[in-house]
């Protein structure tokens, strides 16, 4: 079910338009997700592309896509401690075109692009028998209006066999993760020659099947300098749309948020538990905007938001962003096949075995790009989330009395408050606020969830910020 057909469907309840279901027979339509029976706002509806986004989106190829990982699987293996100087063969031959392609993208922004490959030695550690130069591959287009704001897409240029530190065998890795550079690779081209007003980095990073040391070692070297990254996705594993079993799926693509974040204070994670805040982690606010941005007719594509940091017990590089305090989320392919995916490339029992080109659907990547394509786009020309966002809790009331930070900039025309049942997944509502700093809202904070946002000038919409008691 979409977002829109969701809010709608909450909306007739909530209207008793149409009657309630038998329990148990549509989570999505009993009452009681649906309570409180008012109607404080309108209907919030999803954010369609403006003429440049689908001009972005027409621009995205197939067939370049097939290129890409065609040429990236032709290095044999990308292991991290596969060679670094052999000019066919491994991870140093694969960096060093990666490095050189989207330095040719960046021949067409006039300047606005820059390419850099940052790295380092990482020492003996585990899944590292040997100390081995790090490299990530880092195209970073400047905003025009706020370039001091980041967000950052990424896949990794890394493969592996079944033997994780076994880097002399054919380790292909078309869908593992030739598919999620390809997709950082194929949007750096096309938005090269165009001016987002925040800052869009496209990432290829190293190391991630060794413990995730490329993109730790990105988020890391941010923090350090205090850059301002309000968001990052990861694009791992998103190239093939037909699980184990032959299930085609070609028109969902997962989104993991985590919920609350790890590197909040003790006393913050408490409060957030005491006001039922742990589904509004920024995470989870950055995926429904994904979903609010990104699932149309134009994408084509469904996006599930899984309410967790990642599969279970395993990790991506968005993790190490996380870790770092910033805003991340996980892209991953519906119904992954293990077969194809850290093996040895064999046949057994009549089993392929590998992570082979002839498995990727580069339709599918297609359409996972526009996905990216369209939350990027729309994250970078909308204002930042509204910082600061507070709720009053010193005075007894069935209104909610909100404040905040607002920002005297170029792109914000002002605020709205977003809100949604308490058992619900998405925003429902939205209540215009105008270009202020505080605001009442006719509902109480006991019964729904609240989150507020800045629209831009253009249009665009930020992220919701979930207010704290303040």
């Amino acid at each position: 079910m979409s977002i829109a057909k969701w809010v709608q469907n909450q909306a007739q309840v909530r209207n008793r338009q149409i009657p309630a279901l038998p329990s148990g027979s549509d989570i999505f339509s009993c009452p009681a997700a649906s309570w409180p029976p008012v109607n404080v706002g309108s209907l919030l509806t999803p954010q369609e592309p403006d003429a440049e986004l689908q001009a972005i989106f027409s621009e995205i190829d197939p067939k370049r896509i097939d290129a890409i990982i065609t040429k990236l699987v032709s290095f044999g293996t990308r292991h991290t401690l596969s060679s670094q100087t052999d000019p066919n063969r491994g991870i140093g031959a694969a960096t060093d075109w990666i490095e050189q392609q989207m330095r040719t993208f960046a021949a067409t922004s006039n300047g606005q692009m820059e390419v850099t490959v940052p790295s380092y030695v990482q020492g003996v550690a585990d899944r590292i028998p040997f100390p081995v130069r790090i490299r990530d591959v880092v195209a970073t287009l400047k905003g025009s209006v706020e370039p001091e704001r980041f967000y950052v897409v990424s896949g990794h240029i890394d493969s592996r066999c079944s033997d994780p530190i076994d880097y002399i065998c054919d380790a292909p890795g078309a869908d593992d993760d030739a598919s999620g550079v390809a997709v950082a690779m194929e949007l750096a081209r096309i938005m090269a020659t165009r001016r987002p007003a925040a800052t869009i980095v496209f990432a290829a990073v190293a190391g991630e099947e060794q413990g995730l040391y490329g993109s730790n070692f990105l988020a890391q070297t941010y923090r350090n300098a205090s850059v301002n990254v309000q968001g990052m996705f990861t694009n791992d594993i998103i190239g093939s749309s037909t699980a184990d079993d032959g299930t085609k799926d070609p028109y969902n693509l997962r989104i993991f948020a985590q919920g609350s974040p790890t590197t909040e204070s003790a006393a913050r994670s408490r409060t957030r538990a005491q006001i039922g805040g742990e589904n509004d982690s920024a995470a989870r606010e950055l995926a429904r905007f994904v979903v609010g941005v990104a699932e149309n007719n134009f994408t084509q594509m469904n996006i599930p938001v899984i309410y967790r940091l990642d599969r279970f017990l395993r990790g991506g590089d968005h993790r190490p962003f996380l870790e770092a305090g910033y805003t991340a989320c996980r892209f991953t392919e519906p119904n992954e096949d293990y077969a194809h995916q850290h093996q040895d490339v064999r046949v057994e029992n009549g089993t392929q075995y590998g992570d082979l080109i002839e498995f990727v659907d580069f339709d599918y990547v297609a359409r996972v790009a526009k996905v990216n394509a369209a939350a990027l786009w729309s994250l970078a020309n909308a204002p930042m989330s509204p910082q600061n966002v507070t709720v009053n809790t010193t005075l007894l009331s069935n209104d909610s009395q909100f404040k905040w930070l607002a920002r005297n900039d170029a792109l914000t025309a002002g605020y709205e408050a977003l809100w949604r049942p308490t058992g619900a997944p998405f925003w429902t509502h939205v209540v215009p606020l105008g270009n202020v700093n505080t605001a009442t809202v006719d509902l109480s904070k006991d019964n729904v969830i609240f989150g507020i946002r800045a629209v831009g000038k253009n249009g665009y919409a930020s992220p919701a910020t979930f207010p704290f008691p303040g």
